[in-house]
């Protein structure tokens, strides 16, 4: 186990070589009508880099997925149509100021100066709602989300459901849930994680490492990941370790109750 010691200055290293692996894999092909496609390096529920469309309306730059993200679910069987489902969709979008239109389009209107900042947040609806509803309806009970929801509850765990921070590079970052401070429990901060890829793992490090430097001194994430339907690797335990973010495979969530119940 690497028991190296995380300074400032290395987490900061951490930073930008992410930056610019991100600036380096990003790729930008124009289209037609004016639309310029970028393929991320960020993978979507079949191992494909996501792809978003950008053009200038206007006074008004138009960031759109096309509609993929939903009619590939759709395509495998995942209804929105129930009113949870429906719920918990519009929460994440609303919490990232995302619009759904009516062709399935997850799309954001922004401008120059907000370019970056409106590209993050429909890069995180995109990764959240693939990652949410990642699996069909044959395939599963109930939502992950759902579950870790009724978990919570039955431990009379208080929690406040989906809450946005601003990061120090100014991006807003979205978590599942937060727990307040109480006597000897920081504040915690927890996050579902259905398909714990390497992906989703950097995408969810990369928000706590931006996160954490604006949250009160000693405030903890906690990674809630279904080890049900998904194996977690080794290096996906350890990127966790190394960011101090706790690992909860569900398969052993009641092991963490107490950490959680105060």
């Amino acid at each position: 186990m690497n028991t190296s010691i995380l300074t400032i200055d290395s987490i900061e290293g951490h930073f930008d070589n992410y930056i610019k692996w991100l600036r380096d894999k990003t790729c930008f092909r124009e289209v037609r009508n004016g639309w310029v496609e970028v393929t991320t390096p960020h993978l979507d529920r079949h191992n494909d880099c996501l792809q978003f469309y950008v053009k200038s309306d206007d006074s008004d730059i138009v960031f759109t997925d096309g509609g993929y993200i939903i009619d590939d679910l759709e395509a495998s069987g995942v209804q929105l149509d129930s009113p949870k489902r429906r719920k918990i969709l519009n929460e994440i979008l609303n919490g990232l100021g995302i619009t759904l239109s009516d062709n399935n389009e997850l799309m954001v209107k922004g401008n120059t100066e907000n370019f970056a900042v409106k590209k993050n947040n429909l890069i995180q609806a995109m990764l959240a709602v693939n990652d949410m509803f990642a699996l069909a309806t044959s395939n599963i009970a109930s939502l992950f989300y759902e579950d870790v929801e009724s978990w919570l509850e039955v431990n009379d765990i208080r929690y406040v459901p989906s809450i946005g921070f601003k990061g120090k590079s100014g991006f807003d970052f979205r978590f599942d849930f937060v727990i307040a401070k109480h006597k000897e429990h920081p504040e915690r901060l927890l996050q579902t994680v259905n398909v714990p890829n390497k992906s989703n793992i950097e995408h969810l490090l990369f928000s706590w490492s931006d996160t954490k430097e604006t949250r009160p001194e000693n405030s903890k994430l906690y990674a809630i990941m279904n080890d049900i339907d998904n194996k977690i690797s080794p290096t996906i335990q350890q990127s966790l370790d190394n960011y101090n973010v706790v690992g909860i495979p569900w398969s052993h969530r009641d092991e963490f109750v107490e950490r959680l119940v105060a």
